[in-house]
């Protein structure tokens, strides 16, 4: 494989989700939202997805030295998560995102079991993206039954 491609693959969520970090940046507004119990500080958020991020690009590159195909679904759910923030604090469609993440939910699903006929080790790291995406589902459902 290419130098240019496992930089590629290695990097492309977390330059990507950065880029839409700046893009609604000064659109967040969730410390003056009503939030469920057990919602983080605003703080953790950027850390998180920096490491779900890095993982989702090292699970990719994995994934694609095992089996040398690209995966559509990866694609795909990469596009549904760089959206829901633009749609959540953005537009402030928070009804929307609900919809769009539980989407996102499924496709991730969809990738972790696709990852895993080529690469187990490619799909078990795609697991804290999994369930870091089902708490904030928790979190978009309460913000949005309580704002």
């Amino acid at each position: 494989m290419k130098k240019i491609k496992k930089i590629f693959y290695l990097f492309t969520p977390i330059i990507l989700g950065s880029i839409v970090g700046l893009i609604i940046k000064n659109q967040i507004d969730y410390s003056i939202l009503n939030k469920p119990p057990l919602s983080p500080p605003k703080i953790l958020f950027p850390i998180m997805w920096s490491i779900l991020y890095i993982l989702m690009g090292l699970s990719y590159y994995i994934y694609i030295k095992n089996s040398n195909k690209e995966n559509k679904y990866y694609y795909i759910q990469l596009i549904f998560n760089l959206i829901w923030p633009i749609l959540f604090f953005m537009l402030k469609k928070r009804f929307l995102s609900i919809i769009w993440i539980l989407i996102l939910n499924a496709l991730i699903v969809i990738t972790i079991l696709s990852f895993k006929n080529k690469s187990k080790k490619a799909s078990y790291i795609l697991i804290p993206y999994f369930l870091w995406t089902l708490y904030a589902t928790y979190l978009n459902i309460g913000i949005y039954l309580l704002n």
